[in-house]
């Protein structure tokens, strides 16, 4: 695969926003052709892991040369909209904070111009040998640090 393909299964970068298109799949509704209220977070943890990647790093490097994983910590969902099979949505994600041993993201899951969901998501980068919180690898801090983006809409 080459890189422009690669890349376009990760979305872009608008600005200080990451912005990640995606399709409602049969797997992702319920039985009324509703997505499952679960769905919109695995929807969001894909859209970070594109934007995270895009940025050059990733969940298995981080793992493997700095032993850590980011984990979440809090999570609000304001759930505004349903979204059905085959909608084409996208995941707008933008960096709220950006801590020594944490990151926040708001996320909002849109169809068209339209807020569906609303994520406010905190995380924190823990070490994978004692599960404890650990200060933020300075490649992970680097690549997030341009998208910072306290300014509210």
């Amino acid at each position: 695969m080459t890189d422009k393909r690669e890349n376009s299964l990760l979305g872009h970068i608008e600005g200080k926003r990451h912005i990640f298109p995606l399709m409602v799949f049969y797997e992702d509704t319920d039985a009324g052709g509703i997505v499952y209220h679960a769905n919109y977070l695995a929807f969001a943890e894909r859209a970070r892991s594109a934007m995270l990647n895009l940025l050059g790093v990733s969940n298995s490097s981080l793992a493997e040369r700095h032993k850590v994983a980011i984990a979440v910590r809090h999570c609000t969902l304001d759930f505004r909209r349903a979204a059905r099979l085959e909608d084409r949505l996208i995941v707008d994600t933008r960096l709220i904070k950006l801590g020594g041993a944490s990151l926040g993201f708001e996320q909002k899951i849109m169809r068209d111009d339209e807020v569906l969901v609303v994520i406010e998501i905190y995380l924190a980068c823990v070490s994978l040998q004692e599960l404890r919180a650990q200060r933020m690898p300075d490649e992970l801090r680097t690549a997030y640090a341009t998208y910072l983006d306290v300014n509210e809409d």
